[in-house]
C-alpha cells in the first residue's frame, strides 16, 4: 500500500491548495473546523479533508506537518480518519497563543466529540504525526524528529469496520488563514504491535 498523490480525494475541496507526492499544501479559510456538539453544542462539519481510502486493516500512515504560518487560535493541522460528519478523529496542535499551543487529538463517534490536549511551547513549529490502524481501533502518536513516537491516545471507531478514508487536514475556526504543510508522507506495516498483557475477556 503506497500513499501517492494520485489516490487521495477531498472531502471539502479548499480554494487554495497544491499537492505532490513530496509536498502538500494547505491554505486554510477563516471559519473552517470539525466539531460535533459536545459542551459547546455548536456543529462545524466545513474543514478540508485529503484523503485515500482502503480495506486494510492493519498499518501505520507517518506525516510530517509544518505550520509556521499559524497565527490565530485555533489554526491546526494534522492527521484525520475521516469516515462521516459524525464519525470520525483526528490529532494536531491548535495554536492559542504566543507563549503555548495544545497538542491533542479529537474523536467523534455518533456525532459527539470529545478533546484531549495537553499544552506545548508556541516555539514548536513542527510536528510527525504517525497514525495506526488495527481493525476498528486507531492509535496516534507525535514525535518532534520523526524517529521517537510518543503515543497520543488510543481510541475506537464504532464505523470504522471495514474500509476507512484517512489521511491529512487542516482548518481555521476562527477569522484567520495560514498555510500548512505535509511531507515524508509514509505507508507501512503497522507500528502499533499487538497487545501482549492482560488477555481479552471471551466474548458471550
Amino acid at each position: 500500500m503506497i500513499f501517492a498523490a494520485e489516490k487521495l480525494n477531498w472531502t471539502r475541496k479548499p480554494q487554495n491548495f497544491t499537492i505532490s507526492n513530496e509536498k502538500i499544501t494547505i491554505t486554510t479559510a477563516p471559519g473552517t473546523d470539525l466539531w460535533q456538539r459536545t459542551y459547546y453544542h455548536f456543529r462545524n462539519d466545513n474543514a478540508p479533508v485529503l484523503q485515500m481510502t482502503t480495506d486494510e486493516k492493519f498499518f501505520s500512515f507517518v506525516v510530517k506537518t509544518d505550520f509556521s504560518g499559524a497565527h490565530h487560535r485555533f489554526d491546526q493541522c494534522g492527521v484525520a480518519v475521516y469516515l462521516d460528519s459524525e464519525n470520525w478523529l483526528k490529532g494536531s496542535i491548535e495554536y492559542e497563543n504566543e507563549t503555548f499551543q495544545n497538542l491533542g487529538s479529537v474523536v467523534t463517534n455518533h456525532g459527539y466529540s470529545d478533546w484531549a490536549t495537553t499544552q506545548i511551547p508556541a516555539s514548536v513549529k513542527s510536528m510527525w504525526y504517525r497514525l495506526s490502524r488495527r481493525e476498528d481501533d486507531f492509535c496516534i502518536e507525535c514525535s518532534a524528529d520523526g524517529v521517537h513516537f510518543q503515543q497520543m491516545r488510543v481510541c475506537h471507531l464504532h464505523k470504522a469496520k471495514d474500509k476507512i478514508s484517512f489521511g491529512i487536514y487542516a482548518c481555521s475556526p476562527e477569522d484567520s488563514s495560514f498555510t500548512a504543510e505535509f511531507t515524508e508522507m509514509q505507508l507501512m506495516e503497522c507500528q502499533w504491535q499487538a497487545h501482549d498483557g492482560q488477555a481479552p475477556d471471551e466474548e458471550l
